[in-house]
């Protein structure tokens, strides 16, 4: 199991510098201007003129990537959410120890929420969200924590509940997402410390011993030196 290799999350740089224009390209220059925009003035507020200035574009020229507002905040909720399910599914496949399992898709989850250059989480619950526009982020989402109850459901006492699992799969992605939020704040931490520890806490609330969290934690499903 130790063998297996699994790819890592993108880590996004420093929060405090930012990217510099020559690091982006036209259309991430965009989206990097509409995340600033949107977790910093709210998504109703922004205009996509504000972003293509911020992004040092004319207005024009930024249609050329996004045709509508709805388009860019779409493709950054997705960005936060296919990374870490395609690595969940491959986990799956793999089929190797719950407990390992968990830690290692928690522990991919939050360096990819945390290592962003923005809050984009804060964006979830947005009311244009619940638009059609964003099925397929919705879908992955879903997806994602399903995942996250399958695993829960490997680790489960055969005696355990269908709406305990439920409540704990919620509970279970709400700890991830809010974890790294939260973690957030502190603009001095990074993800290798932020992540682990999310992922401790979700074994934990999964029920695990500490010595099955020790175990999990050098399982190392995710192939990155310890």
């Amino acid at each position: 199991m130790s063998g297996t290799a699994f790819p890592r999350p993108r880590v996004g740089r420093p929060r405090a510098a930012g990217p510099s224009n020559s690091e982006l390209s036209g259309r991430e220059q965009v989206l990097a201007a509409a995340a600033a925009l949107f977790t910093r003035n709210g998504y109703a507020a922004t205009t996509t003129r504000a972003v293509a200035e911020l992004a040092g574009l004319r207005q024009a020229s930024m249609y050329h990537y996004f045709a509508h507002k709805e388009d860019l905040l779409a493709t950054l909720l997705e960005g936060t959410v296919e990374p870490s399910l395609a690595f969940a599914r491959t986990l799956l496949a793999a089929g190797p120890d719950p407990a390992a399992a968990l830690w290692a898709l928690v522990r991919y989850d939050s360096e990819l929420l945390f290592g962003g250059l923005y809050n984009l989480v804060a964006l979830y619950r947005l009311p244009e969200v619940r638009g059609d526009r964003f099925l397929d982020f919705r879908r992955a989402r879903t997806e994602l924590r399903a995942v996250y109850g399958e695993l829960l459901t490997r680790l489960e006492r055969p005696s355990a509940r269908a709406a305990d699992l439920e409540l704990r799969t919620d509970l279970l992605l709400g700890l991830v997402e809010g974890g790294v939020a939260a973690a957030r704040e502190h603009p001095d931490r990074t993800a290798a410390e932020v992540a682990p520890a999310v992922a401790d806490a979700a074994l934990r609330l999964a029920g695990c011993t500490a010595g099955r969290i020790a175990l999990a934690r050098t399982a190392d499903l995710t192939g990155a030196p310890r």
